[in-house]
């Protein structure tokens, strides 16, 4: 575990990033990967990268099982955001070599014991896939559609092996133990160099026989023919597997030459199964939530201009008194709720996601974060909330300042503290789960003392910087004088319990992300790639829209009815989003994933329950700034005596 901790390293992140500033204006490449030409006869190097499965959720390294290992094996250079993912990249014993067709290799022999098998069927019970990269591209298996004449749906890695049953209908495993590798290149006609484009897999279970006696470098197999252009496997007796049998690795290497070209490699591997769903969905998801918004704002607008125009238009005090709505509670509106610091802590948290997020979309659509740069997104989102801490630090002070709050360096420690230990909690609960399980998941002592360096290294005093520069500013004057007693609030209808209008108040903002969720949702725990930044920042958009106008809706209706306790209820009413979020999840979980383990179960809904509490923070500030700039417009614009 030690030395995958030293694999972190922060310092190159920056500069890689400066550099993707650079080189992005003057090239159209992928950023972060640079292309590689190699000639004939060149080495190419063969990685292998952990073993996934959608069952279980837990990553385990290659070399967990016993398969062929090369004479060293050397450990990869990963960041951050890859360690998390667990991924463990390392050298492959595979050789090959540019344009150079070599047919049945014999990788290396096995006799399995009882340890052996038990971990091969174990991981083939469990449906693990195994993952390999070459010049940075993943290694996918070409799954055929049902329509022979579409394009392959391409699924990252291949089986460990399959299950199968005998004639006595026990349950049989089979392992493969012949791979098919295809290189595809596209050559450059004028230096004879060539880009490689394509990496894919084809595997077989046989079970080989050779001639005489096992010579490690010159055995014959005899259900492998390595004289022929095309592999002629004997696949009608797989290998099983089974303690005290033995197992020979083999591998086929192809080139073939491809029209596509290097800066266009990833636009397979990009390809969704169900495209057309998901263009259909996101069209019919924008034009309602355009709609309604524009309703809200129309009916908003025309009933705010009457209302105000009727307010200022009274003359004499008694005709003011007749008068009943959201202007009788003008003494009280701004009055501060009670648990105002804690208000003031979940406003910094939720400022601090919202504009890690944006820039994080920003970089995204443009096209730093891209596949190609693996571990690239995590990398980037944790960074960046670290620096954040500057704005969350600055944004607590200067509500908790409006507050009349004195002791800012109490918010300002609450707000770099708070929300990082709740989920550091959870997370070290499921690291431990996974650490029992040994998974390569489970986040190493290293990279344990990196994050706690960034958090209270960097994050903390960053937040403490933003607290002080906020506080010293003027506090934020309100538009109108508060009463020193409290305004009794009159008995409301039951559409307007605060439960019942939070709980509305979450609908639509859920129903304008809950379509891109899915598709989320199956690129983490389904091992699908997920590249549609621009879709997804175009739902980003409209959910800021959807929950400022929610909650302003909501908030109105509610002084309306002489309720001036809207500071929390703002905050509740959007980010009672985050409930359905997690509904969802769980309704996910039952109807689209496998998982069967209760430790794998436990990190699904454990990492859930953080998305959602993350949701939660960034609409409930979003509704909490738009009903705050609201209240304040709406005073401001009438006259009070």
């Amino acid at each position: 575990m030690e030395s995958s901790g030293s694999r972190i390293f922060l310092a190159p992140t920056f500069l890689a990033i400066l550099l993707l500033l650079i080189t992005g204006a003057c090239s159209f490449y992928l950023p972060g990967v640079a292309p590689e030409d190699f000639r004939q006869g060149d080495e190419l190097k063969v990685k292998v990268n952990k073993l996934t499965s959608t069952k279980t959720q837990l990553p385990y390294t290659y070399y967990s099982l016993p398969f062929c290992r090369p004479e060293k094996i050397v450990d990869s250079t990963e960041n951050l955001g890859e360690v998390l993912r667990g991924d463990r990249i390392e050298n492959a014993p595979y050789v090959f070599k540019m344009r150079e067709t070599r047919m049945c290799n014999i990788a290396c022999r096995l006799t399995l014991d009882a340890k052996t098998t038990k971990q091969f069927k174990e991981k083939i019970n469990d449906e693990y896939r195994v993952n390999m990269i070459l010049d940075n591209l993943p290694l996918v298996f070409p799954a055929r559609r049902l329509d022979q004449e579409s394009p392959p749906i391409y699924q990252l890695g291949y089986y460990v092996g399959v299950k199968g049953q005998s004639a006595g209908k026990d349950e049989r495993y089979y392992i493969y133990n012949h791979l098919s590798f295809t290189v595809k290149y596209h050559k450059d006609v004028q230096t004879d160099t060539a880009r490689i484009v394509g990496f894919e897999v084809r595997p077989y279970s046989v079970k080989h026989e050779y001639e005489g006696k096992w010579n490690e470098g010159n055995t014959r197999l005899s259900t492998c023919d390595p004289h022929t252009k095309q592999t002629v496997v004997n696949s009608n007796s797989p290998q099983e597997v089974e303690e005290g049998k033995e197992i020979i690795f083999t591998y086929d290497v192809d080139f073939k030459e491809s029209d596509v070209k290097w800066a266009s490699r990833w636009d397979a591997y990009l390809l969704m199964n169900d495209d057309q769903i998901h263009w259909f969905s996101i069209v019919n998801s924008l034009m309602i939530v355009l709609f309604l918004s524009g309703m809200v704002a129309m009916i908003m607008l025309r009933t705010l201009y009457r209302d105000i125009s009727k307010y200022n238009e009274l003359e004499t005090q008694e005709e003011a008194q007749e008068e009943t709505g959201w202007k009788l509670v003008h003494g009280d509106v701004f009055r501060p709720p009670q648990n105002s610091d804690l208000l003031c802590v979940y406003v910094g948290t939720g400022v601090q996601f919202f504009g890690m997020i944006l820039v994080t979309m920003i970089f995204a659509v443009l096209g730093f974060l891209s596949p190609s740069n693996r571990g690239g997104l995590m990398t980037a989102l944790l960074l960046l909330w670290v620096f954040m801490g500057l704005f969350a630090g600055y944004s607590a002070s200067r509500i908790y300042k409006m507050f009349k709050g004195t002791e800012w360096k109490r918010i300002a420690f609450r707000t770099a503290v708070m929300f990082p230990a709740i989920v550091s909690s959870i997370f070290f609960v499921l690291n431990a789960l996974i650490w029992g399980q040994k998974s390569s998941g489970a986040v190493p002592f290293g990279t344990m003392f990196a994050l706690i360096f960034l958090w209270f290294g960097i994050s903390v005093p960053l937040v403490f910087v933003g607290s002080y520069v906020g506080f010293k500013k003027p506090a934020i004057e309100d538009p109108v004088k508060t009463n020193k007693i409290p305004r009794q609030i009159p008995e409301q209808a039951w559409y307007m319990n605060p439960i019942f209008s939070i709980l509305i108040g979450g609908i639509l903002p859920f129903g304008a992300v809950f379509i891109e969720l899915f598709f989320i949702l199956t690129s983490i725990w389904l091992n699908q790639f997920y590249y549609i930044f621009g879709f997804l920042f175009l739902v980003f958009v409209i959910l800021i829209i959807t929950c400022a106008e929610i909650t302003i809706v909501l908030c109105y209706f509610q002084l309306c009815s002489e309720d001036y306790l809207w500071w929390w209820r703002s905050y509740l009413t959007s980010g009672s989003s985050a409930l359905y979020l997690f509904l969802y999840a769980t309704f996910y979980f039952f109807t689209k994933l496998e998982i069967t383990k209760l430790v794998s179960g436990l990190l699904y809904f454990g990492y859930m329950l953080i998305a959602s509490y993350a949701f939660f923070v960034l609409t409930g500030t979003i509704g909490f700034y738009a009903c705050f700039w609201f209240t304040r417009l709406i005073y401001s614009s009438v006259k009070i005596d």
